[in-house]
C-alpha cells in the first residue's frame, strides 16, 4: 500500500479550530514538521481539508 508523507509548511494560528484538529490528528505538531501515514480515502479527506497548510509527497 502506497504511503504519504505530509509536512507541516504553514503555521496554524490563525486557523480555524476545525483546521487545527484536523492537523493534529494528522500527527504534526510543529512547522516543518513531517510524519507518513497511509494513503487512504479518510487521509486523502484531512489533507483536502487543510492543503493550504501542509505539503504532500508520495513515497
Amino acid at each position: 500500500m502506497a504511503e504519504l508523507k505530509i509536512t507541516l509548511v504553514k503555521s496554524t494560528i490563525g486557523s480555524i479550530p476545525k483546521h487545527k484538529k484536523i492537523v493534529q490528528a494528522l500527527g504534526l505538531k510543529k512547522t516543518n514538521a513531517s510524519v507518513i501515514q497511509q494513503d487512504n480515502a479518510a487521509t486523502r479527506g484531512m489533507i483536502a481539508k487543510v492543503s493550504h497548510l501542509v505539503k504532500v509527497e508520495e513515497i
